[in-house]
């Protein structure tokens, strides 16, 4: 445990140092958002969300980046080591085949989210530069996402959901498309709940230090090692991204961390667990999901406005109050999955 907080601290440190020149470098490559151009996860404008956020015009979005580089290039250099200082590195699954799953998704998911942030910010989508639509990139989350479960069921022979009170199920080859709707599934929670000021990276943050303490809990070294490593960089990005914030996560940090932490979910077998700890991204979600669907069979709007933190500002709370409670609310899912997971 020394180890690894002292990993989370030296992470937090790392980021911390690069921060503000890639803040800097993200106003001069004018990686910034512009007024009037937000699309909420569907690709439908968002004229609410722009004029209760028109004075954060010109923040930069993209400190995801920073973050998955820097717990990358850590990582790499770091993990290696470890049998050089006489460490034990215990294992639940092949490290190499874990280390795999776990970065396959943190970069892919990253890439295709940095794809869509290029694209938006430097307006190639007018000119039709290489421009997906919005099917064909929820396509390719699918994709991606299959591959990683391909990769969980045949690589590491994981097949089974474990749910509280019921016991453990062994769903064989069904595990593969369920895993892969998981992973989509936290992919755009996460991506939607990043609409206010530190909310979604505050929420992961608890998530994580509860997946964090169920990981260590196993011995599992290279999924420790990882969460000790993006906890304290996600901290140190977090200090610039509460209220007002400095910079954003972007498509490219919450895609990637949505995925990331479904996929840490499913390796620690606790998906129940999952959904209870990650609850606010769930009705995020869902809030936008109900939305849609009831416009698109009843002809008109469920909510005022979607997903649900925006819907609570659009009611006069103000945003800090929301962040805040949506926190303290997380903190007790927090508690209350891992108390589900080792009950």
């Amino acid at each position: 445990m020394a180890l690894l907080l002292g990993l989370l601290i030296f992470s937090f440190l790392a980021t911390s140092v690069f921060l503000l020149p890639f803040i800097n470098l993200l106003y001069k490559l004018r990686f910034q958002r512009k007024a009037q151009e937000t699309k909420d996860a569907f690709d439908k404008p968002t004229p609410i969300f722009d004029r209760l956020h028109a004075h954060k015009k010109g923040t930069p979005v993209g400190g995801g980046f920073l973050v998955i580089l820097v717990v990358c290039l850590l990582f790499a250099t770091l993990f290696p080591l470890i049998k050089f200082l006489g460490i034990v590195v215990t294992h639940v699954y092949p490290i190499k085949e874990e280390i795999n799953i776990i970065f396959f998704t943190f970069i892919s998911f990253a890439l295709l989210g940095l794809y869509d942030d290029i694209m938006k910010f430097f307006k190639f989508k007018q000119t039709g530069f290489f421009g997906l639509r919005m099917r064909h990139k929820f396509a390719i989350q699918w994709v991606l996402a299959f591959i990683t479960s391909f990769m969980l069921y045949f690589n590491l022979k994981i097949d089974i959901f474990y749910i509280p009170f019921f016991g453990v199920f062994k769903l064989g080859f069904l595990f593969i498309p369920l895993s892969a709707f998981v992973i989509v599934s936290f992919a755009n929670a996460v991506n939607i709940t990043d609409g206010l000021d530190g909310l979604a990276p505050g929420l992961l943050m608890i998530c994580l230090f509860a997946f964090w303490f169920l990981s260590a809990s196993i011995l599992d070294t290279p999924l420790s090692f990882f969460l000790a490593l993006w906890l304290g960089s996600l901290i140190a990005f977090l200090y610039f991204n509460v209220y007002p914030a400095r910079v954003w996560l972007g498509d490219v940090g919450a895609l990637s961390f949505g995925a990331t932490l479904a996929v840490v979910g499913l390796l620690l077998g606790k998906v129940m667990a999952l959904v209870i700890v990650g609850g606010i991204f769930i009705v995020e979600i869902l809030s936008s999901l109900f939305q849609l669907l009831y416009k698109k069979h009843k002809g008109k709007k469920l909510f005022s406005v979607a997903p649900f933190h925006l819907w609570l500002q659009n009611k006069g709370w103000e945003e800090p109050k929301i962040v805040t409670r949506a926190w303290l609310a997380g903190i007790m899912l927090a508690i209350f999955g891992v108390w589900l997971a080792v009950v």
